[in-house]
């Protein structure tokens, strides 16, 4: 077994079983990065360049764009060499600093996404009081705990898990270091670290979702108590959105790290995992843009072709 405070690397196997499929893959996995680049930093210029974009939606959705840029970034530049060409390997470090990110920033998605689940059910059922109860601060505090909760979730699984005595031959069947993969490996006894990833994803998983769940509960009972048209169109414009990419984003995370152990389901898990850390994050920004009038009002602002802007210059002058 290697030492377990040993710098060797490993050899991230990935889709090495399709050798056909490699090439592309490598072609989807670059064109969804650079969708992933362009969309979610537009929608990072647009929150902060657009005066009426300064609002507590804006605010965590371009915390939500940014934390996919990190975590694209963290691991397709390595994937897409490995795609590429017929080298694996991964350093030690390497590895270990794309565990660390990947439990950082996964675990502060999950955070954030019930943050702004909490953010729609006050704009949906306390519309009246939403400037009052969401103000700056609290936005500010409630991502800071989204960012410190996952950063402490990091820190404490990280260590055991690299500290786990891995089997000589270092084959990761994955396309990047998370846990899961990195227990597999494992040639001594993996429970304690088995467990650890129980209660966190219990804890950061299960318990993030049920809130989600809750929120949309009370925000669908609202709704139905005020039983008109206006307000179902308004209350889908406000949640569509977000509820389709917590849709989409925790049916992945439950299929990657809740699936059973046999390799059918593993194999089946990994273009899964594929999907959730690489499809997602270039999903994101359409979803949030093709369904949001005032994304695109903004961006036509950015353009200089907007033509309220005009039509209300020309009125003035």
């Amino acid at each position: 077994m290697v030492n377990q405070s040993s710098p060797v690397g490993f050899l991230l196997l990935g889709f090495s079983e399709y050798p056909g499929l490699e090439r592309t893959l490598f072609i989807i996995v670059l064109t969804s990065y650079l969708l992933s680049l362009v969309g979610n930093t537009l929608i990072i210029l647009l929150s902060v360049l657009d005066p009426r974009l300064h609002s507590p939606m804006y605010f965590f959705l371009s915390n939500l764009s940014f934390l996919d840029l990190c975590i694209t970034t963290s691991f397709v530049p390595q994937m897409l060499v490995n795609l590429w060409g017929p080298k694996k390997t991964i350093s030690f470090l390497g590895c270990s600093v794309q565990l660390f990110t990947f439990l950082f920033l996964g675990t502060t998605e999950c955070i954030l996404l019930t943050v702004m689940a909490f953010d729609r059910y006050v704009a949906v059922c306390q519309p009246l009081h939403y400037t009052v109860i969401i103000h700056s601060r609290l936005c500010w505090q409630l991502a800071s705990v989204a960012w410190v909760m996952g950063l402490v979730q990091s820190v404490v699984q990280t260590p055991p898990t690299l500290r786990l005595p891995f089997c000589p031959h270092r084959q990761i069947d994955d396309f990047v270091c998370e846990v899961p993969s990195l227990i597999r490996l494992s040639c001594g006894d993996t429970t304690f670290n088995e467990i650890q990833l129980a209660v966190s994803s219990v804890i950061f998983l299960v318990m993030p979702l049920t809130l989600i769940l809750i929120s949309y509960g009370v925000i669908a009972q609202a709704v139905l108590r005020i039983n008109s048209a206006i307000a179902w169109r308004k209350a889908s414009g406000t949640c569509s959105s977000h509820l389709l990419v917590v849709t989409l984003f925790y049916s992945l995370v439950i299929s990657v790290y809740l699936q059973p152990k046999n390799p059918y389901a593993q194999k089946r898990g990994k273009f899964f995992g594929l999907f959730y850390a690489v499809g997602t994050p270039s999903l994101n920004p359409l979803i949030y843009t093709l369904r949001n009038k005032e994304v695109k009002r903004a961006f036509r602002r950015l353009l200089g072709k907007d033509r309220d802007s005009r039509e209300s210059g020309g009125r003035a002058a």
